[in-house]
């Protein structure tokens, strides 16, 4: 058996799908509270008669932990997480977690996403404020006043996505449990006026594509040679 053949089929099965995760990475290199999408591989060792032979696994998808740089727009109703934290808001799929705090505020007084999607409070209701007073102003804790009167708290969640997360829209992340709210934490706040960037380091996620594009060749000419070996194998047997 030509186990080169497997392995390298298995590189490129795995290659493909770093290929998927850089290519939607450098899309979202622009994209408002991104975080970039990393894959981890692991050896799968197969006994094969007297030898063991290496496989590459289809890989898994993890989270960049790393926070993207923030800007200021000196928009009231732009937030940015201080720390390890997640906005809350309400969608179709049930509350998603995000890092685009780019909020803006209805007629009625609700407290949206750019979408439409409506902001949550740590326990879990949507952010009503009064469309009367105008944009409020938010203290590090995420607490809202509008005419210096506390009217609403923005909401900051604990969340792991953990491996082969599911996003929502180009930001957002579907929780598979239920996420903690943040309380009490020094280190975890908002901050009023600015926007978090993606974290996505476009000249690195080229410099990357090179490097799988040129795996992908090396795999490929591997079971190019492989095929040739065993049609010559073939040819000497029949012969």
């Amino acid at each position: 058996m030509q186990s080169g053949l497997y392995v390298a089929i298995s590189a490129q099965v795995a290659l493909q799908k770093r290929l998927d995760t850089i290519a939607d990475n450098v899309a979202n290199a622009n994209t408002v509270g991104f975080r970039s999408t990393e894959v981890k591989f692991e050896d799968v060792v197969s006994a094969l008669g007297d030898r063991k032979v290496a496989f590459v696994s289809p890989g898994s998808t993890y989270l960049s932990s790393k926070a993207g740089g923030f800007t200021q727009t000196g928009n009231p109703l732009d937030f940015a997480v201080r720390g390890e934290a997640w906005f809350g808001i309400e969608t179709p799929v049930g509350t998603v977690m995000t890092r685009d705090g780019r909020f803006t505020m209805r007629e009625t007084g609700d407290l949206v996403t750019l979408e439409g999607y409506a902001v949550l409070d740590a326990g879990g209701a949507a952010i009503q404020l009064n469309p009367q007073e105008g944009p409020p102003e938010a203290s590090a804790d995420g607490m809202l006043r509008q005419n210096g009167q506390p009217i609403a708290a923005i909401g900051l969640f604990a969340f792991t996505p953990g491996e082969n997360f599911t996003r929502f829209g180009n930001s957002g992340l579907i929780p598979t449990t239920p996420p903690e709210p943040v309380v009490d934490q020094i280190d975890v706040g908002v901050v009023q006026g600015f926007v978090e960037q993606s974290n996505v380091n476009p000249v690195l996620e080229m410099t990357q594509l090179i490097m799988v594009q040129r795996s992908f060749e090396n795999a490929t000419a591997l079971i190019k040679a492989s095929d040739r070996t065993m049609g010559e194998a073939v040819k000497a047997l029949g012969s």
